[in-house]
Order: structure tokens, then C-alpha cells, then sequence
């Protein structure tokens, strides 16, 4: 199946955001791009050939996004708390129009698994936890689970602790800790070379929010790669090659 592009409409707006299906059978895998990237680029950077064997066997069906981090985590002129506002536009358009799209594409529901890098990767951990019913695995790599690091200026409120992992994952407790514990894994890789560290912070992001992980008794990898291994493509693909085949 040749991939193409589908424009769905963000819910409350005029603006439609694209989805890129790749591969016609097996797990579905719900894509985040890096940070204000397009469905276009898992694949312009070398994500599906990375594992075309899982693509062209139907063991994966690659499902990849747009983002609207533009608008939201990226637009540096407005505090954090806003950029949380905006951002919860996008998780509706996640629930209210992608879900349904993969669902009706692989003829579901069947239980997706989110995958991303950098920026992406916070994306594909976060959905994971507001949404553990549909995505119970979630893939990050290289990611930053702190939004508080990201530039954030202005009071955080509601909003902003509830899009942080590093706030809300803290804070659980109860029958709704209980039940991640029994539904949700997740997967954090990273590199210890160029630019993990600075100026993206992913290395000492990704070994926290294991701890928190850890904290919490939920289901949880860390992967920890070389000092050669650096914030980049040609990395990811070979993280993505290692991992993705045991689940799927």
C-alpha cells in the first residue's frame, strides 16, 4: 500500500492536520514527529526503512501525525499555562478524529502502541497515559518529560500539570494508579552523546521520569545507549530496529 496523506480537521478550528498510513496490516503505531514536524518526516528520515521487514511482512502499520507544537509547546511568545491550553486542542483531535481514523482504517479497535523522538517522544508518552484504554505501550525516544524545562515562563496551573508527566506521574495515587499499573508499558531510550544532554535535556529527563516509573510500580525500560550515541536520525533508526520487532 502506497502511503498517503489524509487532512482530518482539528476540532473548534478551521485547521486540518495530516495523517501518513504506512504498511496494510499488523500492530498499529500511532507516530508523533519531533518538535513542529510533519506526518512526512518518519518517513524522509529514514524511520520505515529502518524496519521495512515489520512493514512489508504486516507486522506494522505505521500511523503518522502532524503536530501543532507551532501553536502550542513551541510559541515561546505566550507563558507555559497557555501553550498547555492550546495543546489540549491537539488531544482532542487526537481522541475525537485520529482514534476513530486508525480505527476505521485497520477495521478495530485494536490496541496501538505511540511511538516518537525528541519532542515527539513527550507526545507518545503523555497520550499513552491519558489514554492507556487505547494505547496501552508507548515508545519514547530521546524524549523530555518535563514541559517546566521547555523555555516555560508564567505561572503553571491546571493546565500545564496535567500535560507534565513529570508533575502528574507524582501525583497518582489510587484505583487510577492501580489501574496503569495493570494496563500501561512504557519504553524510554537515549543516548548519552551529542545533545541529549544539552541543549535538549533528554538524558537526565528520561533517567528521572524512570525513577518516577520506578516510584510508582508501573510498568517501565530505560535504555541508556553510548557515549556515540547522539540526538539524531540515523540513532533512532537504529533504536527503533532493535526494539519494535519484540512487540509487534
Amino acid at each position: 500500500m502506497d502511503p498517503r496523506r489524509v487532512d482530518l480537521p482539528v476540532p473548534g478550528t478551521g485547521e486540518r492536520l495530516g495523517v501518513i498510513r504506512h504498511g496494510h496490516y499488523g500492530r498499529p503505531v500511532l507516530v508523533f514527529p519531533s518538535e513542529a514536524g510533519r506526518a512526512e518526516d518518519f518517513e524522509s528520515n529514514g524511520m520505515v526503512e529502518a524496519v521495512r521487514g515489520l512493514v512489508d511482512g504486516g507486522r506494522v502499520s505505521f500511523f503518522c501525525v502532524d503536530s501543532l507544537d507551532a501553536w502550542s509547546w513551541s510559541d515561546r511568545s505566550v507563558s507555559i499555562e497557555e501553550r498547555a491550553r492550546r495543546h489540549a486542542t491537539y488531544e482532542q483531535w487526537l481522541d475525537r478524529v485520529v482514534i476513530p481514523f486508525i480505527h476505521e482504517e485497520t477495521r478495530g479497535p485494536h490496541e496501538l502502541i505511540t511511538l516518537g523522538v525528541s519532542m515527539g517522544a513527550y507526545h507518545a508518552v503523555h497520550y499513552a497515559f491519558q489514554r492507556a484504554d487505547v494505547a496501552p505501550l508507548a515508545l519514547g525516544l530521546s524524549g523530555n518529560y518535563d514541559v517546566g524545562t521547555w523555555h516555560a515562563w508564567g505561572e503553571r496551573g491546571d493546565a500545564t500539570y496535567f500535560a507534565n508527566p513529570t508533575d502528574y506521574v507524582a501525583g497518582l495515587h489510587g484505583d487510577h494508579l492501580d489501574w496503569l499499573r495493570s494496563r500501561l508499558s512504557v519504553l524510554l531510550v537515549c543516548g548519552r552523546g551529542a545533545w541529549e544532554t544539552h541543549p535538549t535535556g533528554a538524558l537526565p529527563s528520561s533517567i528521572r521520569f524512570a525513577e518516577l516509573l520506578a516510584d510508582k510500580q508501573i510498568t517501565h525500560q530505560l535504555d541508556l545507549w553510548g557515549e556515540d550515541v547522539a540526538h539524531d536520525w540515523p540513532w533512532w533508526q537504529r533504536q527503533l530496529a532493535h526494539h519494535l520487532p519484540r512487540f509487534c
